[in-house]
């Protein structure tokens, strides 16, 4: 089994080699999934959706973004603090971004709001570099989002147990954005005692369970 660093690696190589092209299509795909796949979770109401804007040659996000909130529904990005902590912003696309004093990513301009901010969230769409069918994921290799999952399970429920709140943090539908080749045959990706397994990919393709 190769390890992660080595997959991690190997798909990175592949992204850069991506043309323009393919990232636009690319985009438009995971718009139209991602925004299927979220509105089917709200339920016809208002969803609150923790997500991030993709860089560089990741999967792009943005247009996701975009549809999110004008389907009406809510977006918080991810900032990066000290210890490998997230905070979240609440974003619109007339949201400012800045560099991350942290990290390799554009980051919303905005309130902080704490892990808490979870309680009220329908879902959570996070990076990736591969996933395999059994819902094991590899990310940038940073640790924030290891350290952010792990930290749901001690939030409590949410007080009112109404609207679109996840009556249990820990149990969010989670859906992690690849392209399409980066689905792999289940238990290709080591998995160790901190990781926190994903529910779905969702990728140009369409949204594909996992586990």
């Amino acid at each position: 089994m190769a390890s992660k660093e080595e997959i991690r690696s190997s798909h990175r190589a592949k992204r850069s080699a991506l043309p323009l092209a393919a990232l636009d299509a690319a985009a438009s795909g995971i718009a139209r999934h991602g925004l299927q796949w979220a509105s089917g979770l709200a339920g016809g109401r208002q969803g609150t959706f923790a997500a991030y804007l993709g860089v560089g040659t990741e999967p792009p996000t943005l247009p996701l973004l975009s549809a999110l909130t004008d389907a009406g529904h809510r977006v918080l990005l991810p900032v990066c603090e000290p210890a490998l902590e997230l905070s979240w912003v609440y974003w619109t696309p007339q949201s400012g971004f800045v560099r991350s004093r942290f990290a390799p990513i554009q980051e919303p301009v905005g309130e902080r709001h704490s892990t808490a901010v979870m309680r009220a969230a329908t879902a959570i769409i996070l990076p990736a570099t591969a996933v395999d069918f059994s819902g094991n994921r590899i990310g940038q290799g940073g640790g924030y989002y290891d350290k952010f999952l792990a930290s749901l399970a001690a939030l409590t429920p949410s007080p009112s147990g109404a609207g679109d709140a996840a009556s249990d943090a820990e149990a969010l539908p989670t859906a992690a954005v690849v392209y399409d080749t980066e689905v792999l045959p289940a238990d290709s990706i080591p998995a160790e005692s901190f990781d926190r397994k994903v529910d779905a990919a969702l990728t140009p393709g369409g949204i594909i369970r996992l586990g």
